[in-house]
């Protein structure tokens, strides 16, 4: 697998707010090398992004499970807690969930990730 490199900003939910409206409004079109996720605080990022969660995309990129109950028999996570950490991650752009018949498997989209964060002062 190709390392991906998803880049990630950390922004105030305020700040978020007036980027969105500007973008929506035309008055800021962002720059191709800027992030494409944004957290509002390091902590929120440490959430998705935690030790257990790094190991579990590991194992997703080692194992290559073929489905949620499999990863699950090589994590020893329970389903409904592997699923509601897949559902947030894909959200955010780290892993797909592919539906196959009546499974879904899970698959690492970035496995590098930069951090790019500033304090705004507003002027």
């Amino acid at each position: 697998m190709k390392n991906k490199m998803l880049k990630i900003g950390i922004i105030s939910r305020e700040d978020y707010k007036k980027r969105t409206l500007a973008v929506a409004g035309g008055k800021y079109k962002p720059k191709p090398e800027e992030p494409k996720i944004w957290f509002e605080s390091l902590h929120s990022m440490s959430q998705v992004l935690s030790n257990k969660n790094q190991e579990l995309l590991r194992i997703i990129v080692k194992e290559k499970p073929e489905s949620l109950k499999e990863l699950e028999s090589v994590t020893g996570r329970k389903s409904s807690n592997l699923s509601r950490t897949l559902k947030q991650m894909e959200r955010y752009g780290i892993v797909s969930l592919e539906k196959h018949s009546r499974s879904v498997r899970p698959t690492v989209k970035a496995t590098d990730f930069r951090i790019e964060f500033g304090l705004y002062t507003g002027s």
